[in-house]
């Protein structure tokens, strides 16, 4: 048996069929996000800030007086030594050798000017019987002479090689930290090669590197405070004591090194840490390097109203830092500039701002 639909039903079907193929619309895009920084009486400048790295004040490369091989090396880079203790040793066989050699020429000159004593002695009793003349006499004494300095200068040579024979170990001068080791054993060295190079714990300081254009305002026994990257939590009092009296031919910038006087574990020699000094002369608001786009030849920053939508406003801009862009004027105190996606946005462009400083958060739902 044939079955046939009505017409009216196909139409139906048939639209339900185009409908169930149509894509579904496309969902609303949601409003860009932005990190803001609020303005306010906080966004003052409080310090001018330099990252560095911690020192020794005294670093010291230490080095055999002679040269030689190296037959044994006591300690590695990172171990704590005492002073006296022994470091590194060099074939004293050389050496030994020497010593003994200045040894026997000093008894052969201390043998010649016995000889030469006595032949003075005898030339006098000679001289009282007129067996000899005057000048015979001075002879024998200049030989005396020669041979007394023969035996000083052979005394001399004996002591040096005696001390050289000595000079084939290497100890520490005081208690430190060994930083890093320069020669290994097997190698030959010679007379003052670095071998080993360590550092006082007791006194450290950091080591920071100023532009040119801001040395100026920073001088010996200016006060800084010192934070470590490893707890920014944790501050120190630091003094400026010394800084270097030409730049850097590389960086152009110059080596400045403050002292810490109360260091402790928390500050471990070669750990990064940030020197902050107090900017009196600052008379701005310190923001992002982002934050500040150039539109149309001018500074501006970009802020957010209270409907989330954006707007360009102009600003002074009074430096360019490592640490950020110094504005003047064109802020006023509670305005939300945008710091981060500035190159995305559109005047009237709404956005959904977020506080830089807001504990991020993952969207569950993707």
């Amino acid at each position: 048996m044939k079955f046939e639909f009505p017409g009216a039903l196909v139409a139906i079907f048939a639209a339900v069929l185009v409908a169930a193929c149509e894509a579904p619309p496309p969902p609303a895009s949601a409003p860009l996000s932005v990190l803001v920084r609020e303005v306010g009486g906080g966004g003052a400048i409080p310090l001018t800030v330099y990252t560095g790295e911690v020192r020794a004040r005294h670093e010291t490369d230490l080095s055999f007086r002679v040269g030689g091989k190296l037959v044994e090396r006591l300690v590695e880079a990172g171990d704590r030594v005492r002073k006296g203790q022994l470091l590194a040793r060099l074939d004293p066989q050389d050496l030994r050798l020497s010593a003994e050699a200045a040894r026997d020429q000093l008894a052969a000159a201390e043998a010649e000017l016995s000889l030469a004593r006595a032949e003075l002695e005898r030339a006098r009793q000679l001289l009282a019987q007129k067996f000899i003349s005057e000048s015979v006499l001075d002879s024998r004494q200049t030989t005396v002479d020669a041979a007394e300095a023969r035996v000083r200068q052979a005394r001399a040579q004996s002591e040096l090689s005696s001390n050289q024979a000595a000079y084939s170990t290497l100890r520490a001068d005081h208690d430190a930290v060994v930083l890093a080791v320069l020669a290994d054993r097997g190698e030959v060295v010679g007379a003052g090669q670095p071998v080993l190079r360590t550092a006082r714990e007791s006194d450290r300081e950091v080591l920071i590197h100023v532009p040119e254009g801001r040395i100026g305002s920073i001088s010996p026994g200016l006060v800084a405070e010192i934070r470590p990257l490893a707890d920014p939590d944790r501050g120190y009092r630091g003094t400026v004591r010394e800084i270097a009296a030409a730049a850097d031919a590389a960086t152009r910038t110059f080596a400045v090194r403050l002292s810490i006087g109360a260091a402790d574990e928390m500050l471990p020699l070669g750990a990064s840490a940030v020197a902050g000094f107090v900017d009196v002369q600052a008379s701005g608001t310190l923001l992002p390097l982002p934050a500040v786009v150039q539109r149309d030849g001018r500074a501006v920053v970009w802020s957010v109203d209270g409907d989330g939508r954006v707007s360009p406003h102009e600003v002074e801009l009074l430096a360019l830092r490592e640490d950020g862009a110094v504005v003047g004027r064109g802020l006023s105190p509670g305005m939300k500039v945008v710091v981060a996606g500035t190159h995305r946005l559109t005047p009237g462009q709404a956005v959904r701002a977020v506080p830089e400083n807001a504990p991020v958060q993952l969207d569950a739902g993707r």
